[in-house]
């Protein structure tokens, strides 16, 4: 800002002079008094000048309709919604959101810093503010093989870029708790340039809490229960309530939400895709959620605004007040919470549901021919089990986190798994898609459902190598080799053919293709999953699979090394003692 802009916000706030915009007869939501003002908003090049009485060059009659500031998602990951940014901002910020804070920890455990640099570039082309973090833990552990390996010399250079706020989600946070050198380096970098470090640590209590909150950790959208929150807040972080389409947390922690400590509660979303965008909206669906929880409507809001830029550090956002960036959002009201009108930098950006800006894609192709996978073969499925006892991983209702559950399993005379209809149990595999090194592990799946056939993925978090589930090994072979083929995404097989894909070129993570089709055919997909091969209703059959090999989340997960127990951060035995 110049001197001759500072004059003529000063005046402009002062009366003295008309302003860019003037949004008339709105009530105002103040997130710092928590009133509710009726009034009309002044709006100067790309910030607010007031509230009150104004007049404007251009005059918007607001007709009664509530002015939020806009609305940020404190956490996300931009690849789970399959989408381009350019395209995941046509779809939110019709809805209000006007900022997000986005880790690009999966397309980065793809293909390293280019993945961050093609992130941020594309994000260049979408009005929506998208705020980096810089990945922290690629790969997510040392037992796992990722497309990259971020250390702290890698680190040194990108977390100096503007854009970027901080380090992304701790996730080891056993590194942090044992003090490991290479991690105190990684924080190191951090602070050394004064960057925000965020967290992620579940079911961490006591000292070891302590241990992890002492290196300055901001913020954990990891709490699944009230005492989490509370132990997390009673240690200075601010609490992320999330609400995705995989991790419901948010009804379980609304409760918990009181007047003492709702300043240092945010609202996030971490992973939510196209299908529950335009089902539940995003963080507009969040504050919808809130209130129905229970949650005071203007405190839901101070969560999705001024709590979010405080914990961001993202100095002059989060309210509709004089000086701050001029991002607002028109509600019809502050049940349902329906944007009718977004505002980003004083600019209309969204009416009605309509995105007006242009849609420019940038070119992606550095990041096709991601899926590199040689000598594959259904032999390096075999187990070659001497007991039939085994540990499977437990797919358990409402998040991510599994059990370890013991499981009888029907072997032939080499020790092969046969899949039994009576049991629901089937056979798991992570295949090494980045450095064809061959590495190939099978373990076990309970209650997942399916009992016919094969599905395969590139999404498989954090390290996204191939995660495949199926009643025997031709048609997990049959999936593996069809994703391999189509450059990534997912697929259905049956029969060894396959019944559906959608392929994700970019990365294997993300397609340009419009949002629309993607939920489409990830509905259709859904259905085929559930209906056809049997997968168990009231999961995402995609989702569910793609955190089976995340082995940062209690209690047993798989990488491409092996079965791993998280309870004891180490490799385990696929047969139960």
């Amino acid at each position: 800002m110049d001197k001759a802009e500072l004059k003529k916000l000063i005046d402009v706030a002062a009366g003295r002079e008309k302003a860019d915009v003037v949004i008339k007869n709105a009530k105002v939501v103040n997130v710092f008094s928590g009133k509710i003002i009726e009034g009309s908003i002044a709006i100067v090049g790309e910030q607010f000048a007031g509230v009150g009485d104004y007049e404007g060059v251009e005059e918007i009659d607001a007709k009664g309709k509530y002015a939020i500031p806009g609305l940020i998602d404190s956490h996300i990951h931009i690849e789970s919604s399959h989408l381009s940014p350019e395209e995941f901002g046509r779809l939110v910020v019709p809805l209000g959101t006007t900022t997000i804070i986005a880790d690009p920890h999966e397309i980065v455990n793809v293909a390293g810093i280019s993945g961050l640099n093609y992130m941020m570039n594309a994000a260049k082309n979408t009005a929506l503010s998208v705020k980096f973090m810089l990945p922290s833990c690629v790969p997510a552990t040392p037992f796992e093989h990722a497309g990259a390996i971020i250390d702290s010399q890698t680190m040194k250079g990108p977390i100096q870029f503007t854009n970027v706020l901080g380090l992304g989600e701790f996730m080891n946070f056993v590194g942090v708790i044992n003090a490991d050198d290479e991690v105190l380096n990684k924080l190191l970098v951090a602070k050394r340039f004064g960057k925000i470090i965020d967290g992620h640590a579940p079911a961490i209590k006591g000292k070891d809490l302590n241990a992890y909150s002492a290196v300055g950790i901001r913020g954990d959208h990891e709490c699944s229960t009230v005492d989490e929150l509370n132990d997390r807040l009673e240690n200075g972080e601010y609490v992320i309530l999330r609400e995705g389409s995989a991790c419901h947390d948010l009804p379980k922690l609304a409760s918990a939400v009181n007047n003492t400590n709702s300043r240092r509660c945010l609202l996030c979303s971490d992973d939510r895709q196209p299908k529950t965008i335009f089902e539940a909206g995003h963080v507009n669906g969040h504050l919808k959620m809130c209130v129905e929880l229970g949650i005071d409507a203007v405190t839901a809001i101070q969560m999705a605004t001024i709590n979010a830029a405080e914990c961001w550090k993202l100095e002059g956002r989060g309210a509709i007040a004089p000086g701050y960036r001029a991002d607002l959002v028109l509600m019809d009201d502050l049940t349902e919470f329906n944007a009718s009108q977004t505002w980003i930098e004083g600019k209309l950006v969204a009416k009605d549901g309509e995105y007006l800006p242009e849609i420019k894609h940038i070119d992606a192709a550095m990041l096709t021919g991601s899926v590199n996978i040689s000598g594959f073969s259904k032999d390096k499925l075999k187990m070659h089990l001497k007991s039939n006892r085994v540990k499977t991983i437990q797919i358990l209702t409402g998040g991510i986190v599994t059990g370890n559950k013991i499981v009888e399993v029907k072997l032939d005379d080499e020790g092969e798994f046969i899949y039994d209809p009576a049991v629901d149990c089937v056979k798991i595999a992570i295949v090494e898609r980045h450095h064809n090194t061959g590495n190939v592990a099978c373990g076990f799946l309970s209650d997942y459902g399916i009992h016919t056939g094969a599905l395969a993925l590139t999404i498989a978090h954090d390290s996204h190598n191939v995660v495949a589930v199926g009643v025997n090994d031709d048609e997990i072979e049959a999936a593996v080799q069809a994703v391999k083929e189509q450059g990534g995404g997912i697929v259905l097989v049956r029969d060894g053919e396959v019944l559906e894909r959608m392929p994700l070129p970019i990365g294997g993570l993300m397609t340009t293709q419009p949002g629309e089709e993607v939920a489409a055919q990830l509905e259709k997909m859904h259905k085929i999953a559930t209906e056809e091969l049997g997968v168990r209703e009231g999961l995402d059959p995609f989702i569910t699979l793609s955190f089976m090999s995340l082995p940062v989340i209690p209690e047993l997960k798989i990488t491409d090394v092996g079965l791993f127990d998280v309870t004891k951060f180490d490799f385990t035995s696929v047969e139960a003692d």
